[in-house]
C-alpha cells in the first residue's frame, strides 16, 4: 500500500474535527516523519483547488518562505 493510499484510507471515515486534530497534531510533533502525510493532504488540497485558490496558497507559502 502507497503512502498516499494508507493516508487517504485512515482518514477516510474521520469527521472534520478528527482530521483537524490529525493536522494540527502532524504540524505540532515536529517529526519529519509526518511529513509525507501532510504532503499527501496538501496534494489533495491542490488538486481540488481553482487556479485562484491555487495562487493563494502559492502567496501564503512564498510570504511564511520569506519570514522564516
Amino acid at each position: 500500500m502507497s503512502i498516499r493510499d494508507y493516508i487517504i484510507k485512515n482518514l477516510k471515515e474521520c469527521n472534520i474535527m478528527d482530521v483537524k486534530e490529525t493536522v494540527i497534531a502532524s504540524v505540532t510533533s515536529k517529526d519529519e516523519v509526518v511529513l509525507p502525510g501532510l504532503g499527501v493532504l496538501f496534494e489533495m488540497l491542490w488538486n481540488n483547488s481553482d487556479d485562484n485558490f491555487r495562487n493563494e496558497i502559492v502567496e501564503i507559502i512564498h510570504e511564511n518562505i520569506k519570514k522564516a
